[in-house]
């Protein structure tokens, strides 16, 4: 089984991209809205990826969902389910291939701390950019089960990478 999007060299338009998208997020979120941030792989400069965009969004509470999903289904989002307590999932696609998954995180999710640490780290750190990269080439050539076998596979990497950066990955709710 194939993953959502073949993985394809950095390309310099990908934060283009989320810049594009970035204020008509921001008007579905209203007061909701923290902060937006480009994550994942076409965040980080130099690093081969999915071409699909990445966006964290930062909530103080989901108590809008059902009004920011028809503001999002207005933008070709769909909702997915719900990745854990406060983490709300959506994806687009175009003609059949995706393009951006959103993640909404409320404030002080450990997804947040997880996800932009790990950008940063990687944007800071070539060895471990490398070393992450030729591992999801390996896993992509592998894979049998699709996403959710990448996602578990890539999982311990990502996390011993923050760990030895010194980065929580624990709930502090």
């Amino acid at each position: 089984m194939a993953l959502t999007s073949k993985i394809t060299p950095y390309n310099p338009t990908w934060p283009t991209q989320f810049i594009a998208d970035e204020s008509l997020i921001a008007l579905a979120f209203g007061d909701e809205l923290i902060a937006i941030h480009h994550v994942g792989s076409t965040s980080v400069p130099g690093l081969a990826a999915k071409p699909e965009i990445d966006v964290l969004i930062e909530v103080h509470d989901h108590r809008n969902a059902s009004a920011r999903d028809e503001v999002l289904v207005g933008l070709g989002y769909v909702r997915g389910s719900d990745l854990t307590q406060g983490h709300h999932f959506y994806r687009r696609n175009v003609d059949g291939i995706r393009t951006h998954k959103l993640h909404a995180c409320t404030c002080g999710h450990p997804a947040i701390t997880q996800m932009l640490g790990f950008r940063d780290l990687l944007r800071r750190d070539a060895s471990i950019r490398q070393q992450y990269e030729a591992l999801k080439l390996q896993l992509e050539s592998s894979n049998t089960d699709g996403m959710a076998e990448y996602l578990e596979k890539k999982s311990p990497f990502i996390i011993e990478a923050l760990r030895h950066a010194g980065i929580s990955t624990a709930c502090t709710q």
